[in-house]
């Protein structure tokens, strides 16, 4: 008995319904499979891993202070506008971890000049026993991300002078302190010797209660 017309192409509608089915359902399925393996078993497994290995750096790299209340992050620097603290670098995001980088300026534009000169005159102003000659460029410059911690251990040297006077530590006790908290290249290869300028001042201000 030979189909209708009609009754053929239901048949075949069924057929090409059927068999896209087939891929729809192993790609819903694929899905929820990489959807647990990525989305919970992966960050479980990592963050895990993380706490257990280094739990420090996965917390953050926070610091504390003698009382155990945290002060700030290793990975983040903080302004110290007294000229009694060890000052680091400039930041023109005020140092917001919520958001790092800075403007990209040229050494010729004018913004960026007139912000070197504003500070070289502060320098001179607050130091008045180093001369200009003798301050590292990273004091009167921005870092790439608005949020470096670290100085050159030169940097914190030139601070000596102003620190002394105005703490009343001899200069040889800061020098000690600044070569204590000077960090080495990362496994003697990578990066520059450095120093944290927030570990710094929480050592100075240790020096200063005693």
């Amino acid at each position: 008995m030979m189909k209708h017309p009609v009754q053929k192409a239901f048949g075949r509608v069924s057929a090409q319904t059927e068999a896209t089915r087939v891929p729809v359902g192993i790609a819903v399925r694929t899905s929820l499979v990489f959807i647990v393996l990525c989305g919970l078993l992966y960050p479980l497994v990592t963050t895990g891993a993380a706490q257990l290995l280094m739990p420090k750096q996965a917390n953050g790299s926070l610091i504390e202070d003698r009382s155990g209340n945290v002060v700030g992050s290793e990975l983040i620097g903080q302004s110290f506008p007294d000229p009694k603290y060890f000052h680091g670098r400039l930041s023109s995001i005020e140092y917001n971890g919520a958001g790092s980088g800075s403007n990209n300026y040229a050494p010729s534009n004018p913004e960026m000049l007139e912000r070197t000169k504003a500070e070289i005159e502060a320098w001179k102003k607050n130091n008045p026993n180093v001369p200009v000659q003798e301050l590292p460029i990273d004091l009167v410059t921005n870092s790439g991300s608005g949020l470096d911690p670290h100085i050159t251990p030169k940097s914190a040297e030139v601070q000596i002078p102003r620190v002394s006077e105005r703490t009343g530590i001899a200069e040889a006790e800061l020098k000690r302190l600044v070569k204590e908290h000077t960090e080495g290249r990362d496994f003697g290869v990578f990066g520059e010797p450095r120093v944290n300028v927030l570990k710094l001042n929480l050592a100075l201000q240790e020096l200063l209660e005693h």
